[in-house]
C-alpha cells in the first residue's frame, strides 16, 4: 500500500470544484484511493467521491494522506490537493 501526506493548497480548501477535479482523476483509475484527514480518527473517504471529499471539511494547509494500492494514483491525487485549484 502505497501513502503520501500533503498539505491543502487551495485557499479555500477542499470545497467543490477542488473536490471535484480531484474525483474526476481519482475515477481514472482502477484501484479505491483513499483520503485521511490528519487529526480524524484515521477515517478513510473516497477519493472518487466529490461529496465524500468536502465532507472531510479540509482547510487550506490541513494535512491530507492519500493512500492506494496505486503509487502512482497516490501522487497524481496528493499532486492535485498540494495546488491551488482555484487559482
Amino acid at each position: 500500500m502505497a501513502s503520501k501526506t500533503v498539505k491543502v493548497g487551495s485557499s479555500v480548501g477542499l470545497h467543490a470544484r477542488p473536490a471535484t477535479v480531484i474525483a474526476e482523476a481519482a475515477s481514472e483509475f482502477d484501484e479505491d484511493i483513499f483520503l485521511t484527514l490528519a487529526g480524524e480518527d484515521d477515517e478513510e473517504t473516497d477519493a472518487a467521491s466529490s461529496l465524500m471529499i468536502m465532507a472531510l471539511g479540509a482547510e487550506q494547509g490541513d494535512e491530507v494522506t492519500v493512500t492506494s494500492e496505486n503509487a502512482d494514483a497516490v501522487e497524481k491525487i496528493a499532486a492535485l490537493i498540494e495546488k491551488d485549484l482555484d487559482a
